[in-house]
């Protein structure tokens, strides 16, 4: 899939899952150094925002308002996944209260196995996942525009949505 930064062409390792596919099964790290597995938030409404370096403003932006977002739903985890290292991570959060899962990707199969790599400059496509207590992809957005932010109120909506349907 094609994406871009700040105009320049990039092309991801493959397409990634749509709507209506199961999630993909991952593994990666969070900040503890705990693996943690798809698996692990089976159950729940899950919001899976990818970034592709904390570090950088608008994905410090997607991560702090997911993160905010995240006490306002209630049967619904977030958890932002970035190829940061562990320390890189650790710095950004060590002034938040975290109430989102921050993971870290760093042997890049997450991004690969969501076809969200770009080898060019080894990062991970912007996007977001919204996914059903069953497993179930029920909303995607890839961010086109790498340096933009995504459509926040959209991937809440599904979210608050999905939460209902728990009801």
């Amino acid at each position: 899939m094609d994406v871009t930064l700040k105009g320049e062409k990039f092309q991801t390792n493959a397409q990634p899952p749509q709507v209506g596919d199961d999630a993909p099964s991952f593994t990666a790290k969070n900040l503890n150094e705990e693996t943690v597995s798809l698996s692990d938030y089976k159950g729940d409404v899950l919001i899976i925002s990818t970034v592709p370096d904390i570090e950088t403003s608008t994905c410090s932006r997607q991560t702090n308002t997911f993160n905010d977002k995240a006490e306002d739903l209630k049967n619904t985890r977030i958890i932002s996944i970035s190829t940061n290292t562990i320390e890189q991570q650790t710095k950004w959060a060590e002034s938040k209260v975290l109430s989102s899962d921050i993971l870290h990707d760093s042997d890049r199969s997450f991004a690969k196995d969501y076809g969200l790599y770009i080898e060019a400059i080894d990062k991970m496509a912007r996007t977001v996942f919204v996914i059903n207590r069953n497993g179930q992809i029920v909303y995607r957005e890839v961010v086109k525009e790498m340096a933009e932010d995504p459509n926040y109120e959209e991937a809440l909506s599904a979210a608050r949505h999905e939460e209902a349907e728990l009801n």
